[in-house]
């Protein structure tokens, strides 16, 4: 699936995810998830965009998918942070509890404080989780 597709069709996923694949906790992180079966009829799909052959979404830049957690629905809409994590949690088993969580008054935008919070970490955690893939 071309990540850039606005127009939706039978084949288009119901949401690419569309992550940093130079990262090793956005790696494990995405693993997990597509080690899981969605639950709607139309696939999730993952593209890297870390990788330069991947295509982008019109109107965006590679440094600001790589700068933080992005879905594109099968509209074309683009969801950046905790709307892109509420997103991909409500089409996948065993996350979907976190998303309708995410529906509560004053939750998303916690969720979304959160994770800038953790945004100013990432670098950091980034380090250490390269340390732990290297081989000794």
């Amino acid at each position: 699936m071309n990540p850039s597709a606005t127009v939706p069709d039978k084949t288009s996923p119901a949401l690419t995810v569309l992550y940093d694949g130079a990262c090793p906790l956005c790696r494990r992180e995405i693993g997990v998830y597509r080690g899981l079966q969605p639950l709607r009829s139309a696939p999730v799909c993952f593209a890297d965009v870390s990788d330069a052959a991947v295509p982008l979404p019109p109107g965006t830049t590679r440094e600001q998918l790589l700068a933080r957690f992005h879905v594109q629905r099968q509209d074309g809409q683009l969801l950046s942070g905790a709307r892109a994590f509420l997103a991909l949690w409500s089409a996948l088993p065993g996350w979907r509890w976190l998303a309708l969580a995410g529906r509560l008054p004053g939750a998303a935008w916690l969720m979304e404080r959160s994770y800038l919070f953790f945004l100013r970490f990432r670098p950091t955690l980034q380090r250490w989780a390269s340390r732990l893939d290297r081989p000794d």
